[in-house]
């Protein structure tokens, strides 16, 4: 959450902000992020900062497979992702372990 946040401080000053209402995230269902846990780290980490009392939105990514053998995407719970057209395992993870800064809301 501190990378992110200094992230998104560091656009908000580049681009003249006073205050940050609103920060949101990609976070993927695969990254290892907790939401709650991401929700109370920003509300410490945010004190005093042009950020203080701005709402954390995280919009979760899927996790999306390929599967080279019959060419199909496909979306699964785990990591261990087995494809639901030919049943083969797919170790090519497309989208789903991201932490990313979509966009800030400023004044």
């Amino acid at each position: 959450m501190q990378s992110a946040l200094d992230q998104a401080l560091e656009q908000a000053r580049l681009a003249g902000a006073r205050r940050v209402h609103e920060i949101r995230l990609r976070v993927g269902v695969l990254s290892g992020v907790v939401p709650e846990a991401l929700q109370m780290a920003f509300e410490a980490l945010t004190a005093g900062t042009l950020a203080e009392k701005a709402a954390l939105k995280v919009d979760a990514v899927p996790a999306r497979f390929w599967c080279g053998t019959c060419q199909n995407e496909f979306t699964s719970e785990t990591l261990f992702a087995e494809c639901p057209t030919c049943q083969r395992i797919s170790p090519e993870l497309r989208a789903g372990r991201e932490l990313e800064l979509v966009s800030l809301e400023i004044t």
